[in-house]
């Protein structure tokens, strides 16, 4: 029978900084003893994510004796940039870089941030490494039937039909509560609320896909965060009103700062978050 972690040709692993794909990395190291030849584990940081998520990253390339591949964004060739956790953007510098060239906001209808921040500067890494195909491992879960049903019936990346999409967790029969028993018992984890398996700071701290509570909940406990957000729907770069704004069926960013100071509650119970497809 065949394992769905074992590596026989070149693989890239996307490691998007969250607990399920580096417990995908963890099986992968755990089934081909060690990381394969022409294998690379890519983490894209977008300059949004928590300080957290950056330590998480560093923490499993240290505890498992894994090099990880850091990679932004860069609006000139080659298109990517590798850093590393000290050189890491913290400010949104890749992100505020690709929204001032491309003079618009994404939003749930023209997204564009996860293909131009995560999945180019893997694909432009790889095709300088001299790579033509290769297998891209996802960390999709089995209980995120949506997401899984919706990748196999492209079977490729929406960048390249010479990037095969395998979701190893997915065809192992992997959920969420087999993520959190694995964390629990590690000796480091990645230092986030998580609430019924999911990681309400994960991925861009204030992304305009999470509900608007949860976005409202996040800047009461740091308020800081919105500041980044509210500047750049500040910038007024679209001629259309929903070109200057993230969202333009809610509040702004600074609305929601302030009503995070005023102790407002926005919460809607039956609002769901977008799926954006970072990966977790």
């Amino acid at each position: 029978m065949h394992d769905p972690f074992k590596i026989t040709q070149p693989t890239c692993i996307s490691f998007s900084g969250g607990r399920t794909s580096a417990y995908m990395l963890w099986r992968v190291l755990q089934t081909n003893g060690g990381l394969p030849a022409d294998t690379e584990v890519c983490f894209a940081n977008t300059g949004k994510e928590v300080e957290a998520t950056l330590r998480f990253v560093r923490d499993c390339a240290e505890h498992w004796q894994v090099p990880i591949r850091w990679l932004e964004y860069v609006p000139m060739e080659p298109g990517f940039a590798l850093i590393d956790f000290d050189r890491a953007s913290r400010q949104g510098e890749p992100f505020e870089a690709l929204i001032r060239k491309r003079q618009y906001l994404p939003n749930p209808v023209a997204r564009g941030c996860t293909t131009s921040l995560k999945i180019r500067p893997m694909h432009r890494f790889l095709r300088h490494q001299g790579w033509t195909d290769w297998d891209q491992m996802i960390g999709i879960r089995a209980d995120e039937q949506r997401r899984v049903s919706k990748i196999r019936a492209r079977g490729h990346s929406t960048e390249s039909t010479h990037e095969t999409m395998c979701m190893p967790l997915a065809d192992a029969g992997v959920t969420v509560r087999d993520v959190s028993a694995f964390w629990q018992a590690q000796p480091f984890d990645l230092d986030l609320l998580t609430v019924n398996g999911r990681t309400l700071e994960g991925n861009c701290d204030l992304c305009f896909l999470k509900p608007r509570g949860q976005r409202l909940a996040l800047i009461k406990a740091r308020p800081e965060a919105a500041v980044w957000w509210i500047r750049m729907e500040s910038l007024n770069l679209a001629s259309k009103p929903s070109g200057a704004r993230f969202r333009a069926d809610g509040p702004s960013y600074a609305d929601l700062a302030r009503f995070a100071a005023d102790q407002g509650d926005l919460f809607d119970g039956a609002e769901e978050a977008i799926a954006c497809f970072c990966g977790d």
